[in-house]
């Protein structure tokens, strides 16, 4: 079944869609980098650390993906991260792999991953640096 009214949103629903994506992710930067808001799990986050890398990757890169600059390369390097924060931080958490993300709380990390490696095939839409510059 076809739905030509909401079909011809896709283009703009791409640039939102980049844009929330980007703005999730900035904000786990914001947290780890800056302590805001204040989170338990993001206290003693420390810049050369891997969780300092992850939220200046997040923060950076997530700031890129929200206006749209680099967009599919952007999103690739956030997928791949996501990916390496779901094998890292939460299958191999412990002594034994857990593999099911509802028990290992690597769900967000998932979703982060496949959102941005469909926004690096899928670039940035009308809506973004890239297009305003000519950049598809």
């Amino acid at each position: 079944m076809d739905f030509p009214f909401l079909t011809r949103f896709q283009p703009v629903l791409l640039s939102l869609f980049r844009f929330i994506t980007g703005l999730l992710l900035f904000q786990y930067g914001i947290a780890k980098l800056f302590k805001f808001p204040p989170l338990p799990m993001f206290a003693k986050v420390e810049l050369m650390s891997l969780y300092g890398a992850a939220g200046s990757l997040e923060l950076v890169v997530g700031g890129l993906l929200m206006i749209g600059l680099f967009t599919r390369l952007a999103a690739f390097i956030l997928s791949g991260e996501m990916a390496f924060a779901y094998f890292m931080g939460h299958m191999l958490k412990g002594e034994t792999p857990v593999l099911l993300p509802l028990l290992n709380g690597g769900t967000a990390a998932i979703l982060f991953c496949f959102a941005c490696l469909y926004l690096s095939a899928a670039g940035g839409g009308p809506i973004s640096v890239d297009a305003a510059m000519g950049k598809k």
